[in-house]
């Protein structure tokens, strides 16, 4: 079974073509309403003008597994400031013609949203996708299937502890990219991805999938984005993008992640 039956995607962009088109391509993450809605629509114009080839958008959420301190805080203001799954859904309906929008958000806030309304209004809103990183891949199906019969991408996870026969598995069913995580715990820029163990990563996944490939958590500095670019298809960068803006909005901010992602870039 390969990518959930995958249609052609309604979004304007196609997240796979967008990769490749700009080989390593720049994945900012941003988390919709902190500072507020306003600056992260402002940041986000800004970085697809920078050259970003896709943007994943953080849906604020309580309890967020994957998610290092810089994230979490980052969604505990957004939810501070009141921001929805409805809120991000609006915004993604703002941007989702300028720039390919992946959804990022845990399955409760899709669960109480409704699996297939969830899909249903992703699409009409103009997004590519959706990464769920605390659905397993034995619990994907349900809402696979509604996002592919939507048009919509649906990356997976790849952990550096993930077998060879799981990767093989979690590649067939991934759609837009597979997101190969490059070291275990959380999000953040504090730790550097282990280089070696990470090459060898890619290595095998590259011997299983011709699907694009985009290396995320930890990735902070040019240097890290050097290390890895001759290997990938694109890199995520989130927590330090967060950092970048920290205690900013508005301008300010847009002027902060526009500095670091042309050094990045």
């Amino acid at each position: 079974m390969d990518a959930c039956h995958l249609k052609e995607p309604s979004a304007t962009y196609r997240v796979e073509d967008a990769l490749r088109a700009q080989r390593p391509a720049f994945i900012p993450y941003l988390m919709a309403g902190d500072p507020d809605l306003e600056t992260t629509e402002a940041m986000v114009r800004a970085l697809a003008i920078a050259g970003a080839a896709a943007v994943e958008l953080g849906v604020p959420y309580g309890d967020p597994l994957a998610d290092g301190p810089t994230i979490a805080a980052a969604g505990q203001r957004a939810l501070a400031n009141g921001v929805t799954l409805r809120d991000v859904l609006t915004l993604a309906g703002r941007l989702g013609r300028e720039i390919p929008v992946v959804l990022f958000t845990y399955f409760n806030p899709v669960y109480r949203h409704g699996i297939e309304a969830f899909a249903r209004d992703a699409a009409a809103a103009g997004a590519a996708g959706a990464i769920v990183p605390d659905l397993s891949l034995e619990e994907i199906d349900p809402l696979c299937e509604a996002l592919a019969r939507n048009g919509l991408a649906m990356p997976l996870l790849v952990a550096p502890t993930t077998t060879r026969e799981r990767a093989v598995r979690i590649a067939e069913r991934a759609s837009g990219f597979i997101y190969v995580v490059s070291r275990l715990g959380v999000t953040g820029a504090g730790s550097a991805p282990d280089a070696e163990p990470l090459r060898k990563q890619i290595t095998m996944l590259r011997d299983v999938t011709t699907k694009a490939l985009a290396v995320g958590f930890g990735i902070s500095t040019a240097d890290q984005v050097r290390a890895i670019a001759p290997l990938v298809d694109g890199f995520i960068v989130g927590s330090a993008l967060i950092d970048a803006y920290a205690g900013a909005r508005g301008k300010e901010a847009v002027e902060r992640v526009e500095r670091l992602s042309a050094s990045l870039r």
